[in-house]
């Protein structure tokens, strides 16, 4: 069975988070994914890899098989500052049809893969670059990471408790969602566009534009009547009773989303606590319905009430998990959001699953992760390379 990206050849220059994950997407669809990686894996990846010195170079294979967003991908290992590393690299974009990178402006320029360059070489190319920034305007050039992102598009100020600092979430909005998941949205996006009318194009991913725009609904208010949100104030951010967690008897959270009057009443009714029912928007009233479920709510462990809620009807209701809780769970299990990859030095890889299910054409997880540089030779050889020109390009440091 074939799968909706099989047949498209992507180069992958991205190191961070928001690229791989991008690419990862992209592989798990059936595209051919091919990261391109400095030899040894950077600057970066050395360093992270210091505490590995002297220990079994098995530990190395490990780390790549259990990173997912490594999964459905080859890797070839070229020092771009090397000329003969940058014609390899334009050897491979000739027959690409995508071209992704996620360095600050500027850098691919010095490398020889900016997209006027590589346009040339292939007009057709799709070319997504994914920063922090964007390509242009007063920050194009700093540096930062998720957590500045998410400062200056403004979610950070909308999370946390009412009066409290803002709570640092992971970094799955800059990163992964505005970053990575809308890269890829707008690749396909882009290949559907080349489909009908056979041009290529630029694409400027910038990541604080990216959590903006999962921010349009929570802009409205604003927009509309001049209101700023604030943490905790918001009925989706921990100012309503109505939407919240609270703490239960063994200490562990329950989560509650009751935003419909039905749900509302349903769960006053639950709770024992029908007076409240009428006043579901009444700000003033909120203090006691607070402290009063917050009393509920301790009287019974966080299962306890997982099962009495959902089981009384319609309540909109679920258990804060930790993670070794998530892999567990039945619906997490049913839907195959956990699954196991394969096997890495005779050990079972566990790896999350795909989100997107297709009822004709369903991704699939193709291989493993591979260490920087593994299918070099491969690559070269797929290109013409002669096993005595490789062992050239070797010494000569163009590759790994």
């Amino acid at each position: 069975m074939s799968l909706p990206l099989e047949g498209y050849r992507i180069v992958d220059l991205s190191r961070l988070a928001p690229g791989p994950f991008c690419t990862m997407v992209l592989a798990d669809l059936g595209a051919d994914v091919l990261r391109v990686e400095e030899p040894g894996g950077g600057r970066r990846a050395r360093a992270e890899r210091e505490y590995l010195e002297g220990q079994d170079p098995r530990e190395l294979r490990r780390q790549f098989a259990f990173n997912a967003v490594h999964r459905g991908k080859r890797s070839i290992a070229l020092n771009l500052k090397h000329p003969a590393a940058q014609r390899i690299l334009h050897r491979l974009v000739e027959r690409a049809d995508v071209f992704v990178e996620g360095f600050r402006p500027g850098v691919v320029k010095r490398l020889g893969c900016d997209y006027e360059t590589l346009r040339a070489i292939n007009p057709r190319l799709i070319y997504c670059s994914i920063s922090g920034y964007g390509q242009d305007g007063p920050y194009a050039g700093l540096v930062g990471h998720d957590i500045n992102y998410i400062s200056i598009a403004g979610a950070l100020g909308m999370l946390g408790p009412k009066g409290g600092p803002p709570t640092i979430p992971y970094n799955f909005l800059a990163d992964y969602a505005g970053g990575g998941l809308l890269a890829a949205l707008s690749i396909v996006v882009a290949l559907l566009h080349r489909e009908r009318t056979g041009q290529g194009q630029y694409i400027d991913i910038a990541m604080t534009d990216g959590v903006l725009y999962l921010m349009a609904q929570a802009a409205v208010e604003f927009f509309l009547q001049g209101r700023v949100p604030r943490p905790g104030e918001m009925r989706l951010n921990g100012g309503a009773p109505y939407y919240n967690v609270y703490q239960c008897k063994d200490g562990r959270y329950i989560s509650i989303g009751c935003n419909e009057p039905w749900f509302w009443e349903n769960l006053c009714r639950a709770l024992g606590r029908e007076d409240f029912i009428p006043h579901q928007h009444n700000r003033e009233k909120y203090p006691e319905i607070f402290s009063a479920f917050r009393q509920v709510f301790l009287t019974r462990t966080r299962d306890e009430w997982w099962e009495y809620l959902r089981s009384y009807g319609d309540i909109a209701v679920a258990p804060v998990y930790s993670l070794d809780e998530v892999v567990n769970d039945p619906q997490v299990r049913h839907r195959r959001m956990v699954v196991e990859a394969g096997e890495v030095e005779g050990e079972t890889v566990r790896q999350v699953g795909i989100g997107p299910k297709f009822s004709a054409t369903p991704g699939r997880i193709g291989s493993l992760g591979a260490v920087t540089g593994q299918h070099t030779d491969q690559v070269l050889a797929e290109l013409g390379y002669t096993p005595q020109q490789i062992a050239d390009l070797r010494q000569q440091g163009a590759i790994e």
